[in-house]
């Protein structure tokens, strides 16, 4: 197997090379292992693509280059530039540093990496770990994806999940915050929505006087629906969540139809 990784948190971030030798135990012995990421940091930046302005790659080493975009446009580079002639098979994205559970999975990049492979027909994942008191403080805090995050990935790829004709699949898989071996398994889960927080801005003057707004998120202890992503992850458990890109409120198709008919 060919596998494509990417991230959010930059080339030299510690959960690139979790996901690598995750990537690397999927891909096997005969595999190939191909890695495109962000020069930088581009957490936040969710599906944003270098649209106005060209963007350079660099070869670091063997398979393995840096990009000066986001994730998405690193998916881009991979598939038509890096890659252009040996298209990969699957598609991973991250290990990110924290969670892209509930409404944080709107604003992230790694989950836009996967959606843009989505979008350009390919299978596609999306990994991120919780951070918590019960592992920020381990040597590893990547440990719980680093034991459980192949395993987990061969599951979703063994269920054989049917594409339509539409908005192809892609996967949102979140670690909960503890150590690898007080995970107590795996949901199938929705996105959530932690209520009664938000992002919001803090602001700062600087020593000549000049005001600067720095973006705080908000409480990722915010309970959700039971059941949902965060939820699942907060009791200890892994969660996968099905996602596409369409983004119709189907329920509402019809009542609005009556409205202007």
């Amino acid at each position: 197997m060919r596998i494509l990784i990417t991230n959010d948190d930059g080339i030299n971030a510690p959960g690139l090379k979790v996901l690598h030798d995750i990537a690397r135990d999927i891909a096997g012995g005969d595999g190939e292992v191909w890695t495109v990421a962000p020069a930088f940091e581009q957490s936040g930046v969710g599906h944003c693509i270098s649209y106005t302005h060209p963007f350079m790659v660099i070869q670091m080493d063997e398979r393995r280059f840096a990009a000066e975009g986001s994730p998405a446009d690193c998916v881009l580079a991979g598939l038509h530039e890096v890659m252009k002639d040996t298209r990969p098979d699957l598609v991973l994205s991250g290990v990110n540093r924290g969670n892209n559970s509930a409404e944080n999975t709107l604003y992230s990049g790694t989950i836009g990496g996967a959606l843009e492979a989505s979008l350009q027909g390919l299978p596609a994942i999306a990994l991120s770990q919780y951070y918590g008191p019960g592992n920020n403080m381990l040597d590893n805090p990547f440990e719980a994806a680093a034991k459980h995050g192949a395993d987990t990935i061969r599951r979703i790829l063994n269920s054989k999940p049917s594409n339509t004709p539409g908005y192809q699949t892609f996967y949102n898989v979140n670690f909960p915050p503890v150590p690898a071996a007080d995970v107590k398994g795996t949901r199938v889960a929705p996105q959530g929505l932690r209520r009664d927080t938000s992002f919001s801005v803090e602001p700062h003057d600087s020593p000549s006087g000049r005001r600067f707004l720095w973006i705080k998120g908000g409480d990722q202890r915010a309970q959700t629906d039971a059941g949902a992503d965060a939820a699942v992850n907060l009791d200890g458990y892994i969660s996968v969540t099905p996602m596409r890109a369409d983004l119709t409120a189907h329920d509402l198709l019809d009542p609005l139809k009556d409205v202007f008919a």
